[in-house]
């Protein structure tokens, strides 16, 4: 199940990211759901939906933008801008 728009994004990214990281949310969960189709393509007993959260969360994170900190539910995610 990949995403078609922002819009159907789950409700916890919806409501808690900026617009910027929702985009980079949304590229980086559809590739990884592109990407890793197969059950020996992933790590553990990871499913295809729990490896693409990951990894687009992974992405937000790591992503250098005009956005210095934001909050998600008892997670902080910060990066700053080089």
């Amino acid at each position: 199940m990949s995403y078609k728009n922002k819009g159907d994004l789950p409700a916890q990214v919806k409501e808690n990211l900026p617009e910027h990281a929702k985009e980079i949310y949304l590229k980086a969960f559809n590739n990884v759901w592109d990407q890793y189709k197969e059950s020996k393509e992933r790590r553990g007993n990871e499913s295809r939906e729990q490896t693409s959260h990951k990894v687009a969360w992974a992405a937000v994170k790591n992503e250098p933008s005009n956005i210095s900190c934001f909050g998600l539910q008892n997670i902080r995610f910060c990066g700053s801008r080089n």
